[in-house]
């Protein structure tokens, strides 16, 4: 994860002087390298949580500050569990300060119609 964060917060620092089709291609790696994090975590979370019982899954749902319905499919409690986890981390934090600058100069992953 460490090199994760690094490279992103290199991205981050480059994307500040780019423009355009340099930003967006800085923007792109940063968001594979966004996803890969979040899908690392992911997993780490899931073999750390996956041996919870439902209630004590339920009660660190809880705990994190969202709290789920029993009724909740676990794989996806967990997946919650990990997404806010990640957004605390400074690869994640990083990535999103780059994408709404980004988005402020007119650049997004998203391709125009």
């Amino acid at each position: 994860m460490m090199m994760t964060t690094q490279r992103i917060l290199d991205l981050v620092a480059a994307a500040a002087a780019s423009l355009d089709e340099d930003l967006v291609l800085l923007l792109h790696e940063a968001n594979e390298l966004y996803q890969q994090g979040l899908q690392d975590l992911h997993r780490s979370t899931a073999a750390r949580l996956g041996g919870l019982a439902t209630a004590e899954l339920l009660a660190a749902a809880d705990t994190a500050g969202m709290p789920c319905a029993a009724s909740q499919d676990r794989n996806e409690v967990i997946l919650l569990l990990a997404m806010t986890e990640w957004e605390m981390t400074p690869a994640a934090m990083a990535y999103a300060e780059m994408a709404e600058d980004a988005a402020r100069r007119g650049v997004c992953l998203i391709p125009e119609d």
